[in-house]
Order: structure tokens, then C-alpha cells, then sequence
């Protein structure tokens, strides 16, 4: 039998997560904690209140009315909170140097990132938050927690942007190609269409914003139902390498051995790439870096970026086959080339309708 706990912050942190996205998994993705932990702790809080907080649906998880008493509650204990560890976390950042709080859904250009601002800023405590939800991240940013985020927004779910903060796009339309087994038959053609995956198990991380959704889109819109399958991205290689699941990934993924990664016909599958920050301040008592602004950071994101996306092999011809030159910069020096900024064209407007 679960012993009853007495409620900390960090438990009403845990009912907000679940409430926010309604569902136990993406909150302890969120919270960084597995779902079983996440699903034991929220059962010894229900018991330490004496009645049931969320009731359970195919959908998700809604709160019940005991649950919304509770949370009514907890919101403004956990904002107090959250504002009282920023503004002191700010305050000792002041005191003790300057500080740079970055945070990314997760990309191969984001090493490469953190590697050009420890270069330009020797002096500044850097530090990076990984999240797979964008919009847990943007609401960081206006909350003061970080100072920019590199996020990905899926094609037809737009992400939710808080008021107040500045938008650069990276990269307008970003194709998303596919991960499949070596021993698929499909691998014999360099480029693919969704109906040589039509017969195949698809895994989708339901946790990520807007992945599932746009992805049953496109199947919807190109009249195919295949088989899907719900899982973290993070095992997702494993399952595809032993022949198990497909699954969309990034064009700058990296294959592993068993796994090869194509590209889809008529690029059916996008994302648009954007770096999200706060306005940056200057002057005298800023805490902010001297010398850097939003424009700085987003020109090493961009650099970044074109260093991985030329050192994909798939990505690379993907980009000829499209008329993308490839940049001209400084020669590389030592093991950190620093090319200039992918311009990739815009092949479809973001808005227009993904054809069957």
C-alpha cells in the first residue's frame, strides 16, 4: 500500500504538468521523470488529499472537481515559486557573472550551436534545457527562464507564441525524411513515396507539439491508414535497425547501422525551424552579456545548422537536387569549420495544402 506524502512545490509542479497537457506520459516527459514514476507519485498525492484528481480517458487525463479545486490553488503557489527562483536565480547571475540560458526540441546543429557562443562568450555561463515540447519551452522564455530557444513548429499545428517575444526563422520549410530498417525494400530507391510505407508499422512520439497530428494529415491527405505506434524517439532507432518501425526524422539525422534515411517524394512532411527569444536589454545595470543580442545568437544557430546539414550525405544531395548552392566560408579552423548560413528556397508555402 502507497504511503500518503505531504505536498511539496514540486508535487503541485507534477498536477500542473499533467493538467497543462493532459497526460500523464508527455508531463513526466515534460518533468523529466518516466511515466511509471510520474503515475506512482500521483497516486500518493491523491491519497494525501483523499480523492481523486484526474480521471482517466482514452484522450488523456482531465481533472476532476476536486481536481480543478486543487489546481486553482496550486497555479498562483507554483507561479509565486517559479518568479521567486527566477528573479534570485537572476539576481546571483548579476553578482557572480554574466549567464546565457538557451534551451532546444532537440537537434544535431544544437552541439554546434553551444560550441560557437562558449567561443564568442569564454566568459559567460552557458547552459542548455532540452525539452520535446516547443510550447513548454516558448512559455520558458516569456516566464524568464531561458533567453532563447531553438524550436521546430510541424507543418498545419502552429505552435502558440507568447506576446512580447522576437521570432527569427531559420529555416522556412524544412523537409522531414524517414527512418527505415536497411532491409526494406525500399532502400533500393533514393527517393520514396508514402505508399512504399504504406504496409509498415509508423512509430510517432505523441509527446512532441504537433508531431502525431500532422503526420495522420498527411496520411489522411495521400488516403493511406497504416499502422501506428506510440513511442519516445530515443528508442525509436533501436526498433527501427531491428526491423520492428518507420518513423520521420530530421534531415541531419545521423544513421546508425542497420538504418538507412530517405527522403520523401514531394516532401509531404515539414517543419519550419525558428529561434524564439526575449528582447534582449543594454546599458548600464543590464544583466545581460555586453556585446550580444538575439541577431549574434541566431547567426551562430545559423552557421550551426549549415555545418550539419552539408555533413548529411542525404541531406546534402536532397539540397543539390533543389538548387540550395553550398555556402563559402572561411577555411576551417582546426575540427570547427564555421560556414555561413543554409538559404534554403521556400518549395510550398507553409500554408498551402499537402497533396495526395
Amino acid at each position: 500500500m502507497l504511503r500518503p506524502v505531504e505536498l511539496e512545490v514540486r508535487h503541485l509542479r507534477a498536477l500542473c504538468a499533467i493538467a497543462d497537457t493532459g497526460s500523464v506520459h508527455k508531463a513526466a516527459r515534460q518533468l523529466g521523470m518516466t511515466q511509471p514514476s510520474l503515475t506512482t507519485q500521483l497516486r500518493r498525492i491523491e491519497q494525501a488529499i483523499g480523492g481523486q484528481l484526474f480521471s482517466r480517458e482514452r484522450t488523456g487525463s482531465r481533472p476532476t472537481p476536486l481536481g480543478r479545486s486543487v489546481l486553482s490553488r496550486a497555479r498562483p503557489l507554483v507561479a509565486e515559486m517559479n518568479a521567486l527562483v527566477s528573479e534570485a536565480k537572476e539576481a546571483a547571475g548579476r553578482a557572480g557573472g554574466r549567464r546565457l540560458r538557451i534551451g532546444s526540441t532537440g537537434s544535431r546543429a544544437v552541439s554546434g550551436w553551444l560550441r560557437r557562443l562558449h567561443a564568442r562568450l569564454p566568459e559567460t555561463d552557458t547552459t542548455i534545457h532540452m525539452d520535446v515540447s516547443a510550447n513548454t519551452l516558448l512559455q520558458m522564455v516569456a516566464a524568464n527562464q531561458l533567453d532563447a530557444v531553438f524550436v521546430h513548429e510541424v507543418e498545419g499545428s502552429p505552435l502558440r507564441f507568447p506576446e512580447g517575444l522576437e521570432l527569427r526563422v531559420l529555416v522556412e520549410r524544412e523537409p522531414q525524411f524517414v527512418a527505415l530498417p536497411s532491409a526494406h525494400p525500399a532502400t533500393v530507391k533514393e527517393e520514396l513515396d508514402l505508399s512504399d510505407l504504406a504496409a509498415d508499422r509508423w512509430m510517432v512520439d505523441p509527446a512532441v507539439d504537433g508531431d502525431w497530428p500532422g503526420l495522420r494529415r498527411v496520411f489522411t491527405a495521400a488516403g493511406l491508414e497504416p499502422r501506428v505506434v506510440y513511442g519516445d524517439y530515443l528508442a525509436a532507432s533501436d526498433l527501427v535497425a531491428g526491423g520492428e518501425v518507420v518513423t520521420p526524422c530530421q534531415p541531419t539525422s545521423r544513421p546508425r547501422p542497420g538504418m538507412t534515411i530517405r527522403p520523401l517524394r514531394g516532401d509531404p512532411l515539414a517543419v519550419r525551424l525558428v529561434m524564439v527569444s526575449r528582447a534582449f536589454r543594454a546599458g548600464p545595470g543590464s544583466p545581460d552579456v555586453p556585446g550580444l543580442d538575439a541577431d549574434a545568437l541566431f547567426a551562430d544557430l545559423q552557421s550551426a545548422y549549415a555545418e550539419v546539414a552539408w555533413a548529411s550525405e542525404t541531406y546534402r544531395n536532397w539540397l543539390r537536387r533543389h538548387g540550395v548552392p553550398r555556402p563559402e566560408g572561411p577555411p576551417p579552423k582546426g575540427t570547427a569549420p564555421t560556414p555561413p548560413a543554409l538559404h534554403i528556397p521556400l518549395l510550398r508555402p507553409l500554408s498551402a495544402p499537402v497533396p495526395a
